[in-house]
Parts: structure tokens; C-alpha cells; sequence
């Protein structure tokens, strides 16, 4: 199937009930590949308040189809120029058509029109899939010393013409 046209991506509040299948399998992925590492998947899932995924500073975006929630995915504020992506998943059954990549592309660009400047995210060790998509996307690694916040396997991307940078 082809992937979703940008009209059919709904920008939703976090407590809006579409988005519940998105929290619900980040849950479940993030418990099957990490268990108890890094705080527990509920605690990851709760650790920033829900105010910080909606407007200005923030958006969680959710692709439905046939009334089900397939693929989303947010951003947040992580400073004046710089926006930090969370939460982009796919559901199992929806995987390898370019879904994440649709989600991706739509959260740069609603990143670009609320004038971030540069977009930053991390990803697990044992998230092999999403390291791979961020790096075809051309997000650089950046290095251990600069990861900001203690972070492992992160990424920096800058929005204006993409070019990549590390983070100041």
C-alpha cells in the first residue's frame, strides 16, 4: 500500500484517544527491547508533560487508516532553536512501507514552520531500525562528549537546508 498523503496526518493532544495505540506499542516495543534499562518504558513515556507536544512548542502527529491509529510521532522544545523529536512509531503490521519516514518528513517541516532551527533526537542502542532511518533521512551522530543531557545514541540534524551540526 502506498503511504498516506500529508491530509490524512492529524495533529492530536496527547490525551486525545487516537493516540492511545501510539503509547500503548512504544510500551510494548520499548519494554520488549529495553525491560527495566533506562527507568522503564513508563517512566520514558511519562517523563515530559503532555502540554510539551502541543502548540507553540510542540506537535504529536498521528497517521490513522481504516479508523485505526497506524504511525506518529512528536516534537518538543528542547530550546529556543531547537526542536527534539519523540515517540515516532509504527505500528508492527504497518512496518516497511514508509510510514516513519512520512512522520519524519511531517515533523520537520511543521519543526521548520515554528522556526526551529535545528532538530535533535535520540535513540536507543537496541532501536536499530530507527538509527538507520534517521541516518538515510541525513541526521548525523553526535559524538559522546557532546551529547547534551547524558544521552546515548543521539542525533542532530539542522532545519535550515539540513545541513548537520553538533549541538552549542
Amino acid at each position: 500500500m502506498p503511504a498516506p498523503t500529508a491530509q490524512s496526518i492529524l495533529a492530536l493532544p496527547l490525551g486525545d484517544a487516537r493516540v492511545a495505540p501510539l503509547l500503548a506499542g512504544l510500551l510494548t516495543e520499548y519494554t520488549e527491547r529495553y525491560g527495566d534499562r533506562f527507568g522503564g518504558a513508563a517512566g520514558e513515556l511519562a517523563r515530559f508533560p503532555a502540554e510539551e507536544f502541543t502548540a507553540p512548542h510542540g506537535t504529536l502527529l498521528i497517521i490513522p487508516e481504516a479508523g485505526e491509529s497506524i504511525a506518529g510521532g512528536a516534537f518538543r522544545r528542547y530550546d529556543a532553536s531547537t526542536a527534539e523529536l519523540k515517540r515516532i512509531w509504527t505500528h508492527p503490521a504497518h512496518r516497511r512501507r514508509g510510514l516513519a519516514r512520512t512522520v519524519l518528513e511531517a515533523l520537520e517541516a511543521e519543526a521548520l514552520r515554528r522556526g526551529y532551527e535545528r532538530i535533535y533526537l535520540t535513540t536507543g542502542p537496541r532501536q536499530p531500525e530507527a538509527k538507520a532511518l534517521y541516518l538515510a533521512a541525513g541526521y548525523t551522530p553526535v559524538r559522546p562528549r557532546l551529547q547534551p543531557r547524558g544521552r546515548r545514541a543521539s542525533c542532530l540534524r539542522e532545519a535550515a537546508g539540513f545541513g548537520c551540526s553538533s549541538p552549542t
